[in-house]
Protein backbone atom coordinates (compact mmCIF):
# COMPACT_ATOMS: atom_id res chain seq x y z
CA UNK A 1 0.00 0.00 0.00
CA UNK A 2 2.89 2.31 -0.19
CA UNK A 3 3.35 2.98 -3.36
CA UNK A 4 2.04 6.40 -5.32
CA UNK A 5 -0.10 8.17 -7.57
CA UNK A 6 1.08 9.26 -10.94
CA UNK A 7 -0.83 12.37 -10.94
CA UNK A 8 1.70 13.02 -7.12
CA UNK A 9 4.69 12.03 -8.74
CA UNK A 10 3.92 14.34 -11.80
CA UNK A 11 3.33 16.79 -9.82
CA UNK A 12 6.55 16.83 -6.88
CA UNK A 13 8.52 16.30 -10.28
CA UNK A 14 7.60 19.70 -11.46
CA UNK A 15 5.78 19.23 -14.50
CA UNK A 16 2.44 21.13 -15.39
CA UNK A 17 -0.10 18.27 -14.53
CA UNK A 18 -3.39 17.42 -16.64
CA UNK A 19 -5.99 16.27 -15.08
CA UNK A 20 -9.75 16.23 -16.86
CA UNK A 21 -13.12 15.06 -15.40
CA UNK A 22 -14.92 11.81 -16.91
CA UNK A 23 -18.75 11.73 -17.09
CA UNK A 24 -20.32 8.41 -15.79
CA UNK A 25 -22.46 7.20 -18.09
CA UNK A 26 -26.25 6.42 -17.09
CA UNK A 27 -25.52 2.84 -17.92
CA UNK A 28 -24.70 -0.50 -16.63
CA UNK A 29 -22.04 -1.24 -19.34
CA UNK A 30 -18.53 -0.94 -18.83
CA UNK A 31 -18.18 -0.40 -22.12
CA UNK A 32 -19.41 3.16 -21.96
CA UNK A 33 -16.82 4.04 -19.24
CA UNK A 34 -14.07 2.57 -21.09
CA UNK A 35 -14.96 4.51 -24.66
CA UNK A 36 -14.37 7.99 -22.58
CA UNK A 37 -11.17 6.51 -20.50
CA UNK A 38 -9.34 5.59 -23.81
CA UNK A 39 -9.66 9.25 -24.85
CA UNK A 40 -8.57 10.99 -21.68
CA UNK A 41 -5.69 8.70 -20.51
CA UNK A 42 -3.86 9.64 -23.66
CA UNK A 43 -3.75 13.41 -22.46
CA UNK A 44 -3.93 13.47 -18.83
CA UNK A 45 -2.45 12.57 -15.61
CA UNK A 46 -5.24 11.47 -13.80
CA UNK A 47 -8.81 10.87 -14.62
CA UNK A 48 -11.37 12.50 -12.23
CA UNK A 49 -14.36 9.91 -11.74
CA UNK A 50 -17.35 12.35 -10.58
CA UNK A 51 -19.81 11.24 -7.59
CA UNK A 52 -23.34 12.20 -8.67
CA UNK A 53 -22.21 15.65 -9.87
CA UNK A 54 -24.86 18.18 -9.75
CA UNK A 55 -26.84 15.92 -7.26
CA UNK A 56 -28.07 13.44 -10.77
CA UNK A 57 -27.44 10.52 -10.42
CA UNK A 58 -24.97 8.55 -12.65
CA UNK A 59 -22.77 5.42 -12.34
CA UNK A 60 -21.37 5.40 -8.92
CA UNK A 61 -17.51 6.96 -8.39
CA UNK A 62 -16.22 3.91 -7.05
CA UNK A 63 -17.90 1.75 -10.07
CA UNK A 64 -15.64 3.91 -12.30
CA UNK A 65 -13.15 3.63 -10.49
CA UNK A 66 -12.66 0.15 -10.29
CA UNK A 67 -13.66 -0.48 -14.05
CA UNK A 68 -10.57 2.41 -14.53
CA UNK A 69 -7.94 0.68 -12.32
CA UNK A 70 -9.12 -2.69 -13.52
CA UNK A 71 -7.82 -1.53 -17.24
CA UNK A 72 -4.53 0.19 -15.89
CA UNK A 73 -5.88 3.93 -15.53
CA UNK A 74 -5.16 6.49 -12.96
CA UNK A 75 -8.16 7.69 -11.28
CA UNK A 76 -9.04 10.70 -9.21
CA UNK A 77 -12.03 8.89 -7.14
CA UNK A 78 -14.50 12.04 -6.12
CA UNK A 79 -16.28 11.60 -3.00
CA UNK A 80 -19.36 13.79 -1.93
CA UNK A 81 -20.32 13.91 1.53
CA UNK A 82 -24.41 14.78 0.46
CA UNK A 83 -24.85 11.11 0.26
CA UNK A 84 -23.02 9.08 2.64
CA UNK A 85 -22.30 9.35 6.48
CA UNK A 86 -19.21 8.81 7.94
CA UNK A 87 -19.59 4.91 8.50
CA UNK A 88 -20.34 4.27 4.31
CA UNK A 89 -17.59 7.22 3.09
CA UNK A 90 -14.68 5.32 5.44
CA UNK A 91 -16.03 1.71 3.79
CA UNK A 92 -15.52 3.41 0.24
CA UNK A 93 -12.02 5.03 0.97
CA UNK A 94 -10.98 1.49 1.89
CA UNK A 95 -12.64 0.05 -0.31
CA UNK A 96 -11.06 1.95 -3.57
CA UNK A 97 -7.49 1.62 -1.82
CA UNK A 98 -7.87 -2.37 -2.31
CA UNK A 99 -8.84 -1.36 -5.96
CA UNK A 100 -5.74 0.73 -6.54
CA UNK A 101 -7.20 3.76 -6.59
CA UNK A 102 -4.22 6.46 -4.90
CA UNK A 103 -6.10 9.95 -5.91
CA UNK A 104 -9.16 11.00 -3.84
CA UNK A 105 -10.70 14.05 -4.19
CA UNK A 106 -12.82 15.48 -1.00
CA UNK A 107 -16.00 17.31 -1.60
CA UNK A 108 -19.16 18.80 0.27
CA UNK A 109 -21.35 18.10 -2.64
CA UNK A 110 -24.55 20.08 -3.92
CA UNK A 111 -27.34 20.22 -2.50
CA UNK A 112 -30.26 17.70 -3.30
CA UNK A 113 -32.30 20.87 -4.77
CA UNK A 114 -29.96 20.92 -8.08
CA UNK A 115 -30.41 17.52 -8.92
CA UNK A 116 -33.28 15.07 -10.68
CA UNK A 117 -33.93 13.75 -6.75
CA UNK A 118 -34.67 16.79 -4.93
CA UNK A 119 -37.04 14.64 -2.49
CA UNK A 120 -33.89 12.47 -1.62
CA UNK A 121 -32.62 13.11 1.87
CA UNK A 122 -29.57 14.67 2.42
CA UNK A 123 -26.84 13.56 4.43
CA UNK A 124 -23.66 15.69 4.81
CA UNK A 125 -22.76 13.73 8.45
CA UNK A 126 -19.56 15.23 6.99
CA UNK A 127 -18.45 18.37 4.85
CA UNK A 128 -14.75 18.47 2.89
CA UNK A 129 -12.50 19.58 5.70
CA UNK A 130 -13.27 16.85 7.78
CA UNK A 131 -13.73 14.14 5.20
CA UNK A 132 -9.79 15.36 4.56
CA UNK A 133 -9.01 14.53 8.06
CA UNK A 134 -10.80 11.43 8.13
CA UNK A 135 -8.64 10.38 4.85
CA UNK A 136 -5.58 11.82 6.38
CA UNK A 137 -6.15 9.91 9.79
CA UNK A 138 -6.88 6.69 8.07
CA UNK A 139 -4.04 7.00 6.03
CA UNK A 140 -1.15 8.26 8.76
CA UNK A 141 -2.33 6.94 12.06
CA UNK A 142 -4.12 3.95 10.77
CA UNK A 143 -7.57 4.74 12.62
CA UNK A 144 -11.14 5.16 12.05
CA UNK A 145 -13.29 8.58 12.91
CA UNK A 146 -14.05 5.67 16.25
CA UNK A 147 -10.58 5.64 17.13
CA UNK A 148 -10.47 1.94 16.36
CA UNK A 149 -7.14 0.56 14.49
CA UNK A 150 -6.78 -0.71 10.08
CA UNK A 151 -4.86 -3.47 10.39
CA UNK A 152 -3.59 -1.91 6.81
CA UNK A 153 -4.14 1.41 6.38
CA UNK A 154 -4.79 3.25 2.79
CA UNK A 155 -2.37 5.47 0.80
CA UNK A 156 -4.13 8.45 -0.59
CA UNK A 157 -2.77 11.23 -2.65
CA UNK A 158 -5.73 13.70 -1.12
CA UNK A 159 -7.43 16.86 -3.18
CA UNK A 160 -10.46 19.53 -2.62
CA UNK A 161 -11.83 21.96 -4.45
CA UNK A 162 -11.37 25.53 -4.37
CA UNK A 163 -13.74 28.20 -5.37
CA UNK A 164 -11.86 31.65 -6.41
CA UNK A 165 -14.36 33.55 -8.58
CA UNK A 166 -17.65 34.19 -5.89
CA UNK A 167 -17.62 35.69 -3.21
CA UNK A 168 -16.42 36.87 -0.66
CA UNK A 169 -13.29 36.57 -2.62
CA UNK A 170 -11.23 37.90 0.46
CA UNK A 171 -12.20 34.47 2.25
CA UNK A 172 -11.38 32.05 -0.59
CA UNK A 173 -7.75 31.76 0.17
CA UNK A 174 -8.47 31.13 3.76
CA UNK A 175 -10.47 28.54 3.08
CA UNK A 176 -7.75 27.10 1.19
CA UNK A 177 -5.90 26.88 4.14
CA UNK A 178 -8.26 25.49 6.00
CA UNK A 179 -8.31 22.43 3.57
CA UNK A 180 -4.61 22.57 3.34
CA UNK A 181 -4.62 22.30 7.09
CA UNK A 182 -7.00 19.89 7.01
CA UNK A 183 -4.73 17.39 4.70
CA UNK A 184 -4.83 18.50 1.22
CA UNK A 185 -2.17 17.68 -1.10
CA UNK A 186 -3.92 19.41 -4.29
CA UNK A 187 -6.69 21.52 -5.17
CA UNK A 188 -9.03 21.91 -8.44
CA UNK A 189 -10.73 24.57 -8.75
CA UNK A 190 -14.05 25.60 -9.81
CA UNK A 191 -13.91 26.86 -14.27
CA UNK A 192 -11.86 30.11 -14.81
CA UNK A 193 -12.92 32.24 -17.40
CA UNK A 194 -11.93 35.14 -15.82
CA UNK A 195 -7.97 34.94 -15.54
CA UNK A 196 -7.29 38.12 -13.36
CA UNK A 197 -9.60 37.27 -10.47
CA UNK A 198 -7.56 33.67 -10.31
CA UNK A 199 -4.20 36.15 -11.13
CA UNK A 200 -5.52 37.86 -7.48
CA UNK A 201 -6.25 34.65 -5.61
CA UNK A 202 -3.00 33.17 -6.21
CA UNK A 203 -1.33 36.49 -5.09
CA UNK A 204 -3.26 36.04 -1.67
CA UNK A 205 -2.33 32.22 -1.79
CA UNK A 206 1.31 33.02 -2.10
CA UNK A 207 1.15 36.01 0.37
CA UNK A 208 0.04 33.04 2.64
CA UNK A 209 2.45 30.39 2.05
CA UNK A 210 0.36 27.91 0.76
CA UNK A 211 1.86 27.55 -2.86
CA UNK A 212 4.57 25.56 -1.46
CA UNK A 213 2.13 23.53 0.65
CA UNK A 214 -0.59 22.32 -2.06
CA UNK A 215 -0.53 21.79 -5.87
CA UNK A 216 -3.03 23.83 -7.27
CA UNK A 217 -4.86 23.30 -10.51
CA UNK A 218 -6.80 25.51 -12.54
CA UNK A 219 -10.21 24.25 -13.38
CA UNK A 220 -10.91 25.16 -17.36
CA UNK A 221 -13.28 24.13 -19.97
CA UNK A 222 -14.84 24.97 -23.13
CA UNK A 223 -18.13 27.02 -23.66
CA UNK A 224 -20.29 25.47 -26.99
CA UNK A 225 -22.46 28.61 -27.17
CA UNK A 226 -23.17 31.73 -25.65
CA UNK A 227 -26.58 30.49 -24.93
CA UNK A 228 -25.11 27.86 -23.02
CA UNK A 229 -22.88 30.26 -21.19
CA UNK A 230 -25.47 32.19 -20.19
CA UNK A 231 -27.11 29.15 -19.02
CA UNK A 232 -24.21 27.76 -17.18
CA UNK A 233 -23.98 31.33 -15.55
CA UNK A 234 -27.50 31.07 -14.08
CA UNK A 235 -27.91 27.67 -13.36
CA UNK A 236 -24.61 26.08 -12.30
CA UNK A 237 -23.92 26.58 -8.74
CA UNK A 238 -20.43 28.50 -8.77
CA UNK A 239 -19.97 29.14 -11.74
CA UNK A 240 -18.78 33.10 -13.08
CA UNK A 241 -18.62 33.86 -16.63
CA UNK A 242 -17.94 37.24 -17.06
CA UNK A 243 -19.88 39.36 -19.52
CA UNK A 244 -16.74 39.82 -21.75
CA UNK A 245 -16.80 36.21 -22.75
CA UNK A 246 -20.53 35.79 -23.39
CA UNK A 247 -20.16 38.67 -25.70
CA UNK A 248 -17.07 37.82 -27.21
CA UNK A 249 -19.05 33.93 -28.03
CA UNK A 250 -22.00 36.09 -29.37
CA UNK A 251 -19.42 37.98 -31.97
CA UNK A 252 -19.38 34.88 -34.06
CA UNK A 253 -22.18 33.28 -35.65
CA UNK A 254 -23.74 30.44 -34.06
CA UNK A 255 -22.13 27.80 -36.36
CA UNK A 256 -18.59 29.04 -35.25
CA UNK A 257 -19.42 29.31 -31.41
CA UNK A 258 -18.41 26.06 -30.29
CA UNK A 259 -14.83 26.51 -32.41
CA UNK A 260 -14.44 30.24 -30.18
CA UNK A 261 -15.39 28.45 -26.89
CA UNK A 262 -12.51 25.99 -27.47
CA UNK A 263 -10.16 28.53 -29.00
CA UNK A 264 -11.33 30.83 -25.45
CA UNK A 265 -10.00 27.53 -23.57
CA UNK A 266 -6.81 27.09 -25.14
CA UNK A 267 -6.17 30.65 -24.71
CA UNK A 268 -7.29 30.68 -20.71
CA UNK A 269 -5.21 27.38 -19.97
CA UNK A 270 -2.01 29.40 -21.98
CA UNK A 271 -2.27 32.57 -19.23
CA UNK A 272 -2.63 30.64 -16.44
CA UNK A 273 -0.10 28.56 -16.98
CA UNK A 274 2.22 31.51 -16.29
CA UNK A 275 0.50 32.38 -13.17
CA UNK A 276 3.35 31.30 -10.11
CA UNK A 277 1.93 28.51 -7.89
CA UNK A 278 -0.20 27.23 -10.37
CA UNK A 279 0.52 23.32 -11.18
CA UNK A 280 -1.79 22.52 -13.57
CA UNK A 281 -5.03 21.92 -15.19
CA UNK A 282 -8.19 20.30 -14.65
CA UNK A 283 -10.19 20.20 -17.72
CA UNK A 284 -13.92 19.78 -17.62
CA UNK A 285 -16.20 19.15 -20.38
CA UNK A 286 -19.38 17.17 -20.18
CA UNK A 287 -19.32 14.38 -22.40
CA UNK A 288 -16.49 15.96 -24.43
CA UNK A 289 -13.64 13.62 -24.02
CA UNK A 290 -12.16 13.74 -27.74
CA UNK A 291 -12.73 17.84 -27.68
CA UNK A 292 -10.80 17.59 -24.12
CA UNK A 293 -8.43 15.47 -26.09
CA UNK A 294 -8.22 18.58 -29.14
CA UNK A 295 -7.83 21.59 -25.91
CA UNK A 296 -4.50 19.97 -24.54
CA UNK A 297 -3.36 18.86 -27.40
CA UNK A 298 -3.87 22.96 -28.95
CA UNK A 299 -3.13 24.51 -25.59
CA UNK A 300 0.56 22.64 -26.39
CA UNK A 301 0.59 20.08 -22.91
CA UNK A 302 1.64 16.74 -25.13
CA UNK A 303 3.30 14.75 -25.25
CA UNK A 304 2.36 13.84 -22.08
CA UNK A 305 3.38 9.94 -20.40
CA UNK A 306 0.28 8.42 -21.41
CA UNK A 307 -0.73 4.97 -22.22
CA UNK A 308 -0.98 5.28 -26.52
CA UNK A 309 -1.35 2.54 -28.43
CA UNK A 310 -0.69 -0.40 -25.70
CA UNK A 311 -3.54 1.22 -23.58
CA UNK A 312 -6.22 1.41 -26.18
CA UNK A 313 -5.29 -2.76 -26.84
CA UNK A 314 -5.59 -3.72 -22.73
CA UNK A 315 -8.04 -1.42 -22.59
CA UNK A 316 -10.17 -3.74 -25.42
CA UNK A 317 -9.04 -6.94 -23.75
CA UNK A 318 -10.45 -5.75 -20.77
CA UNK A 319 -13.77 -4.93 -21.92
CA UNK A 320 -14.10 -8.05 -24.01
CA UNK A 321 -12.80 -10.03 -20.68
CA UNK A 322 -16.22 -7.90 -18.90
CA UNK A 323 -18.39 -8.62 -21.33
CA UNK A 324 -17.11 -12.95 -21.56
CA UNK A 325 -17.67 -13.06 -17.79
CA UNK A 326 -21.30 -11.17 -17.78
Amino acid sequence: MTATSRLERVLNSGRFAVTAELNPPDSADPESVYERAIVLAEVCDGINATDASGAHVHMSSVGVCALLTRAGYEPVMQVSCRDRNRIAVQGDLLGAAAMGVRNVLCLTGDGVETGDHPDAKPVFDLDSVTLLKTARSMCEQSRFMSGRELDVPPRFFLGAAANPFVPPLEFRPHRLAKKVRAGADFIQTQFCFDVPLLQQFMQAVRDLGLAEKVFILAGVGPIRSARAGEWMRTNVPGVHIPDAVIARLNGVPTDRQAAEGKRLCVEIIQQVREIPGVSGVHVMAYRQEETVAEIIHEAGLLPRAGRGRRGREQTRRVVATSFHTR
